[in-house]
């Protein structure tokens, strides 16, 4: 990873309530658990899970507003995913309680849109860039309904936004790995969802993808949409998000984005895996480590198929 030099430059959301010392803090802020849960589109108190007997997450209190970009950073193994699957109601807290959107995770799962790192795509199957972007509409539409005119301009709409029209015919398998990513954000932006649940959306594609699928994801925040993303990127996270969560097991730091830029926010996140070289913090990590994975799921990469962990 290069050097992060580069102050942010996307300014927090204005927020309603007034919490003066929120810049300044390093670990999660003590708010009021009241105030917190009233005002959070997603919120987790004492959450612990992890597969077979190994804990995963332990312990994650956490409130997230709604019109958050919230960047979910940490290293290797260190939950990063696990929070996201716990979060859509994938995974069940062994302890605590998760809620979104004001009701238990998974109960309003028509509401939110959750894109996997791990795609269980068979890639030679022939679907293509339009089919696989209207599946975002079939949880809304139930077993019976058909889509309708709506449903196909939301599907058309959601394709030119990510800049796929001309592929709108293409079969999945033979799109590129930065067109794929671009494909599974138009199914999520089909369905409309208000919370979006993101896991490297941005990982492997070039800087040209990056900046267009920032844009997208900061323009849904603006809508009042809440976009969680997990990255590896740094420079992205302080650059294009306004708040960043920092997890190796368990909270780090919570707070704006401008807190990935310091050594010392670094070195409790990182450890041995953060250098500084003439002064500059540097993050040696693997971003095509995953979460252990649930049984029978399988990881892909942009260049090849499915990885089996």
């Amino acid at each position: 990873m290069a050097p992060m030099t580069d102050e942010a430059s996307f300014e927090p959301h204005d927020h309603p309530h007034h919490h003066p010392d929120e810049r300044q803090l390093t670990v999660v802020a003590a708010v009021d658990p009241a105030h917190a849960h009233a005002h959070a589109d997603i919120w987790l108190s004492d959450v612990t899970v992890g597969y077979g007997d190994r804990p995963a997450i332990e312990h994650v209190d956490l409130a997230i507003e709604p019109g958050t970009l919230l960047a979910v950073v940490g290293p290797n193994g260190a939950g990063k995913s696990t929070l996201l699957k716990v979060m859509a109601g994938i995974l069940v807290p062994w302890s605590g309680r998760v809620e979104v959107l004001r009701a238990p995770a998974g109960r309003e799962a028509r509401r939110m849109a959750y894109v996997p790192q791990a795609e269980l795509v068979d890639w030679h199957f022939p679907v293509t860039v339009r089919d696989v972007v209207m599946m975002g509409r079939y949880p809304a539409l139930g077993p019976l309904r058909r889509p309708g005119a709506a449903d196909h301009r939301a599907v058309d709409e959601a394709i030119e936004q990510v800049g796929m029209s001309e592929h709108r015919g293409t079969q999945i398998g033979s799109l590129s790995g930065g067109q794929r990513r671009r494909v599974f954000l138009a199914r999520a932006l089909a369905a409309d969802p208000d919370v979006y649940l993101l896991d490297e959306p941005v990982t492997g594609v070039d800087a040209t993808t990056q900046e267009d699928l920032m844009d997208i994801l900061e323009a849904e925040a603006r809508r009042g949409r809440t976009v969680v993303a997990t990255t590896h990127d740094l420079a992205c996270a302080a650059q294009r998000f306004q708040r960043v969560l920092a997890i190796n097991r368990t909270v780090i730091a919570h707070g704006p984005s401008s807190l990935v830029l310091d050594p010392a926010v670094l070195a409790r996140i990182y450890g041995g895996h953060l250098l500084v070289l003439g002064g500059q913090a540097v993050v040696i990590d693997d971003a095509h480590h995953h979460d252990e994975a649930a049984p029978g799921e399988a990881h892909y990469h942009d260049e090849g198929g499915p990885v089996v962990p």
